[in-house]
């Protein structure tokens, strides 16, 4: 809702990720088709769609080289839509009827996203946005429209009604200040990339700002989901203030890097660091994390034509344990599956796939690639101190089975003349069913996978707009199961963690530690401002 009071404009909306900002308003321009007349023949227009079809999917395979593992699977699922020929039919046919390539593209798509949007299942209206993605990618090569940040100016608010995963990635954040959508979902993969990134973001602004224009200054308060223009100098002194107080303490949270977290009664909490790609950890210094609480193994497998070997899987493992330096490394094998599709390996047209075959299930089923994965580890077992993790663990028999095909692995290994190591054995508690259970269940170790928690308990999807109310990390019922697991691990000593978005938010993992919460991973990002809130935490008598 937006409120006009002495030509000042508060825009109401949520909170997606943290921050406080000032900048000029940069306006991120819809691609626009107008009813074109064929510059050529039928033929030369579904010639130049093509084109720009094989431009769009090499842009995202750079892009998606650089991106990171959560924006690597995005891109990769984007770019095996590209060449589905599916995809591409409608807009032939719209073009071989008299339309130009523009039109024929934009038309064609657009009807498939509607039919998306209009699903009754999550998964497939998430799947619009990346159609839609799709759609202005190639349209912003067909027309010349600018797809990134073309203008902006240094520490700019990006307002846009919605903001694609791959327009959001085509963004040099290092130069702007922060994002503010009209529509949008805190819990969407956008949302989750900004807070990977540390980047304030608001969205559900609404249309007040088709009032907002490029280059007036304006304040964007992430933390309550609000922006503000039309403020007076004085005011705008007053925030500018404001933000330099919180870079001061942004700054101040930095010396806590190198130090152990504890609470202000001295109580030890475990902080760790999520790893998407190896790459990132040249930037970490080894000594600011108490290792490595979640490796997101699927990076290994998207974007190839074929699925990584045992040796080279065993050579990133090792880098892994190298850089660890002797701290515990955990690895979670493969979790594909869900909204993380692997061509060739995760099942095709699944009615639901985030109750399907995916994680651990996926791994069992498929044993020839999953026996790859163990001997890789089980190779590298005795050069640190390696976690093996199972994710989307529903059952016990699910985590015993997985346990004798590691003990597999590292005795065939072993009889190879190969020195093998005892690593511990965990699991991810994602699955309701899990955490009511857990005591059931033969784990080394347990670590809550938020996110996917959260969406199991309210039965609200993560990435829709429409049910982000319901999806709540503080949901009581979703605290209660945090707190059980948590007690479980008091009574039996095996480490309790959490790995999700929860753990890198203040509010959020303030919750987690009155939990009982010990030990918590997130993004290198958001590993300074943990440690100081861990260190304001007054522990529970």
């Amino acid at each position: 809702m937006a409120e006009t009071e002495r030509q000042i404009l508060r825009l109401e909306g949520k909170r997606a990720s943290g921050g406080l900002v000032v900048g000029p308003a940069h306006l991120l321009g819809d691609i626009i088709v107008r009813d074109q007349t064929p510059a050529g023949t039928s033929d030369d227009e579904i010639s130049k769609l093509r084109s720009a079809i094989a431009t769009a999917s090499e842009a995202l395979e750079t892009l998606a080289g650089t991106s990171g593992d959560m924006g690597g699977e995005i891109l990769g699922f984007q770019i095996a839509l590209l060449e589905d020929d599916a995809l591409i039919e409608p807009a032939v046919a719209e073009i071989e009827a008299g339309a130009s390539a523009a039109k024929g593209w934009r038309d064609a798509l657009d009807e498939q996203i509607a039919d998306y949007d209009a699903s009754d299942d999550d998964y497939f209206r998430a799947r619009a946005e990346d159609l839609t993605d799709l759609r202005d990618r190639v349209l912003s090569i067909l027309t010349g429209a600018d797809f990134g940040d073309g203008g902006m100016p240094d520490g700019a608010v990006l307002i846009g009604r919605e903001l694609t995963p791959s327009r959001f990635l085509a963004v040099d954040w290092h130069r702007a200040g922060g994002l503010a959508l009209a529509g949008g979902s805190p819990s969407s993969h956008v949302a989750m990339l900004a807070r990977a990134r540390g980047l304030a973001m608001a969205v559900g602004l609404g249309d007040g700002i088709s009032a907002l224009h490029s280059g007036e200054p304006v304040v964007l308060d992430a933390d309550a989901g609000r922006v503000i223009s039309g403020l007076g100098q004085d005011a705008l002194e007053q925030a500018r203030r404001d933000v330099a107080a919180r870079a001061r303490q942004a700054e101040d949270a930095k010396r806590l890097l190198p130090l152990p977290a504890t609470t202000r009664s001295g109580q030890r909490v475990i902080t760790t660091v999520n790893v998407d790609d190896p790459a990132s950890l040249s930037e970490v210094p080894v000594g600011h994390s108490d290792g490595i609480g979640l490796t997101r193994t699927e990076f290994l497998f998207h974007d190839r034509a074929d699925l990584p070997d045992e040796e080279e899987q065993a050579a990133v493992y090792r880098r892994l344990l190298d850089w660890a330096d002797g701290r515990p490394v955990t690895i979670r094998t493969l979790d594909a599956g869900g909204d993380k599709p692997i061509p060739g390996l995760t099942l095709d047209g699944e009615g639901n796939p985030f109750l399907g075959l995916r994680g651990l299930r996926l791994s069992l089923a498929r044993s020839d690639v999953f026996e790859v994965q163990l001997r890789a580890l089980a190779r590298v077992s005795v050069h640190g101190n390696l976690k093996i993790m199972f994710p989307m663990v529903t059952a016990p028999w699910e985590l015993d089975r997985a346990r004798e095909l590691m003990e597999a692995a590292l005795a065939a290994v072993s009889k190879e003349g190969v020195t093998v190591g005892e690593p511990a054995i965990g699991m991810m508690v994602e699955v309701p069913a899990a955490a009511i259970e857990i005591e059931r269940f033969d784990a080394d170790f347990f670590s809550i996978g938020s996110n996917d928690l959260i969406q199991y308990v309210t039965a609200s999807s993560r990435d829709s707009a429409e049910v982000s109310d319901l999806y709540d990390p503080l949901n009581p019922a979703v605290l209660r199961l945090i707190t059980r697991i948590a007690d479980h691990g008091l009574k039996t000593g095996k480490e309790v963690s959490v790995c999700g978005d929860m753990a890198a938010e203040a509010t959020t993992l303030k919750a987690l530690l009155d939990c009982g919460v010990r030990s918590v991973s997130m993004g290198y990002a958001a590993l300074a401002q943990a440690k100081a809130t861990i260190a304001d935490y007054v522990t529970e008598p």
